[in-house]
C-alpha cells in the first residue's frame, strides 16, 4: 500500500478559560462543556481558579470532569484561590495525574507552539505600580511579582519556538481589568509580567482573575492579551459557551533559516 501523504498542521487551535471556581457540589457540571472544548480545539488552556476554596477535594472533581470529557492536552496554571487552604501542592499533583500539565515557570510544547505559565502576582501597573520602598512586608510583596516576572522570563527563554504563547492567573496588563473598581487594579495584575512578554516576542497571553474586567487588550509592544475568567465570557457572551478558542497560525521552518514574521491570532467564537 503507498504511503499516506502527511499533512503539517496550518493553525492550532488553542481553547482557554479561567475562574471556574469548581466547588463541592460541581460534579457532571462541566462535562458537556469539556466535551464541547474537544471537539473545537486543539489544546486547552485552564488560568487559574479551578478551585473554589483551594480544596483537594475540589481539584479532584475537577480531574475526574477532565479524564472523562477532554480528549485534547491541557495545560494550566493556578490562582490565588487554588492557595486559600494552603493545599496547593496537593492541588498540583491531583491535576498532573490526571493528565494536565500544570506549569509554574516551567515550559511546554503542542504541535510545535511554546506555552510558558505562570500564577503572576499584583502591584498595579505602570507609573501606579508599588516599588519596593519602605516596610518590609511592601518590599517582600514586590518581590513577590519581581519573582512571578522572573519565572515567565525563564520558562520563555527556554523555548526554542516560533510561536510562544503564555499563560497566567493575573493580569500584565491595565487594559483587561478595567472595568472592575479602580481600586482594586493592584490586586488585579502587574505590569513586571509584561517587559519578557514583549521581549520574547509572544504571539499571544491568556489571563483570568478579573471577572468584571476587559476581554482584550495589548501589551506595548502589541502583543494580544485575552482575559478569559469564565464570569466575564459568560457576561459579554450569553448565548455562547463561556470560553475563547484562538486560532495560532503554526509554520515550518526549515533548520538554520530566520524565524517567520509573526502573524495576527484568529479569535474565533465558540
Amino acid at each position: 500500500m503507498p504511503e499516506q501523504p502527511t499533512f503539517a498542521r496550518r493553525h492550532l487551535r488553542i481553547a482557554a478559560m479561567g475562574d471556574i471556581h469548581v466547588s463541592k457540589s460541581s460534579q457532571g457540571t462541566f462535562h458537556a462543556l469539556f466535551a464541547q472544548i474537544s471537539h473545537t480545539a486543539d489544546v486547552l488552556l485552564l488560568c487559574g481558579d479551578f478551585t473554589d476554596y483551594g480544596l483537594p477535594e475540589e481539584a479532584r472533581i475537577l480531574a475526574r470532569e477532565l479524564t472523562t470529557s477532554v480528549n485534547i492536552p491541557v495545560i494550566a496554571v493556578l490562582g490565588n484561590h487554588d492557595y486559600e487552604a494552603g493545599h496547593e501542592d496537593e492541588i498540583r499533583q491531583i491535576l498532573s495525574d490526571a493528565g494536565t500539565t500544570v506549569l509554574d515557570g516551567e515550559a511546554t510544547e503542542v504541535d510545535g507552539v511554546g506555552f510558558a505559565g505562570v500564577k503572576g502576582f499584583g502591584g498595579g501597573f505602570g507609573r501606579g505600580a508599588l516599588g519596593p520602598w519602605g516596610e518590609q512586608a511592601t518590599k517582600r510583596f514586590v518581590q513577590e511579582a519581581i519573582d512571578e516576572s522572573l519565572k515567565l522570563e525563564a520558562a520563555l527563554a527556554r523555548l526554542r519556538t516560533t510561536r510562544r504563547v503564555a499563560l497566567m492567573h493575573y493580569s500584565p496588563i491595565r487594559a483587561t481589568v478595567e472595568g472592575e473598581p479602580p481600586e482594586i487594579f493592584p490586586y488585579l495584575g502587574s505590569s513586571r509580567l509584561e517587559e519578557p512578554i514583549n521581549r520574547y516576542r509572544v504571539s499571544a497571553v491568556f489571563h483570568g482573575h478579573a471577572h468584571r474586567g476587559t476581554a482584550e487588550g495589548r501589551t506595548a509592544a502589541g502583543v494580544p492579551v485575552y482575559n478569559v475568567a469564565m464570569p466575564l465570557m459568560a457576561r459579554l457572551n450569553p448565548d455562547r459557551p463561556p470560553y475563547l478558542v484562538v486560532e495560532l497560525p503554526v509554520d515550518e521552518e526549515a533548520p538554520g533559516t530566520a524565524p517567520a514574521p509573526l502573524r495576527e491570532p484568529v479569535v474565533k467564537t465558540a
